[in-house]
């Protein structure tokens, strides 16, 4: 007698950070975002995030942290409604998170958290959409949603949604600081625009191409982040922060994306746990790890 197979009905999943090493900004573009070249990489630091299959076809959404609206304005919601019409089905889901990724710091954990709801839901409601597919639902989402599609270290170019995926740098711990105060996005960017007659990276020779192309660590040190002028204008907090992460021995210290998280990229494990230790007198931090795309896959637990 043929065994029978009861569908999924319950998934958890884990949804990865980012930082970026180096973001390079053109003009805005007419669709109103910019013309970006970057290196994003995948970190440890993870929320997590469970569906269950709800037969009355709703969809609902609840999370642990009280300053993330969990409603119809949450990316995930966005997502799970995305791929629902794409599929021309109304399956139904539950969801609920706990979130230990920080919004509005530069990691993209909302990002992060739509892409693994494509992923998850793709297989929870058995639709099985091709990669490409996927892609496309997570460029119409965010700029920043595809990459968590595939994780490890990408170019991304465009908007962000052109990648390309890169080979491995070495594992590198990775000290992240977080202020008590998210920075917007929007802000960030409109001032930029303002600025943009001598901020703007166009015409500047691209220091992450020079990396890339030469493979030498040493241009490594040179990576920039071209809203950090900006964003160290409108809180210059954040320019202290890197300072002091620079001073206490970390080969990159930058903002992530428009912030307002400042990273310490560390290969020597010991410094990276001295500079935690001092910064955790005044701010939020957690020491990670680079996560490869092998094992991001392992991470995430979609089964995709």
């Amino acid at each position: 007698m043929g065994r029978n197979f009861r569908p999924m009905e319950k998934i958890t999943a884990s949804s990865l950070a980012k930082i970026n090493l180096g973001l390079e900004v053109g003009r805005r573009r007419e669709d109103g975002y910019h013309q970006l070249t970057t290196l994003f990489q995948t970190v440890n630091l993870k929320d997590r995030l469970t569906f269950e299959i709800r037969p009355d076809g709703e969809i609902s959404l609840a999370g642990n942290r009280p300053d993330v609206p969990w409603d119809e304005a949450n990316l995930i919601y966005r997502a799970a409604l995305l791929l629902r019409q794409a599929c021309g089905r109304r399956p139904g889901v539950s969801i609920s998170v706990n979130k230990t990724i920080p919004p509005g710091r530069g990691l993209a954990g909302g990002s992060s958290n739509a892409a693994v709801t494509l992923l998850a839901l793709n297989r929870l409601w058995e639709l099985h959409l091709s990669p490409e597919k996927l892609h496309q639902l997570a460029t119409f989402l965010g700029a920043d949603v595809p990459f968590f599609l595939h994780g490890g270290l990408c170019l991304g170019q465009g908007k962000g949604e052109l990648l390309q995926l890169l080979p491995e740098l070495a594992p590198a711990w990775v000290l992240l600081v977080v202020p008590d105060f998210p920075v917007s996005t929007a802000m960030v960017y409109g001032e930029f625009d303002r600025l943009s007659g001598f901020l703007t990276s166009t015409g500047k020779e691209s220091k992450i191409m020079e990396f890339l192309e030469s493979k030498n660590f040493l241009t490594f040190k040179h990576l920039r982040n071209d809203l950090e002028p900006v964003a160290f204008k409108i809180y210059p907090q954040l320019a202290e922060m890197k300072r002091e992460m620079a001073a206490a021995g970390a080969e990159l210290s930058l903002l992530s994306g428009s912030g307002s998280a400042v990273f310490g990229w560390f290969q020597e494990p010991s410094l990276a746990q001295q500079a935690a230790g001092r910064f955790a007198r005044n701010y939020q931090v957690w020491l990670v790890e680079t996560v490869g795309r092998e094992k991001y896959w392992q991470e995430l637990g979609t089964g995709a």
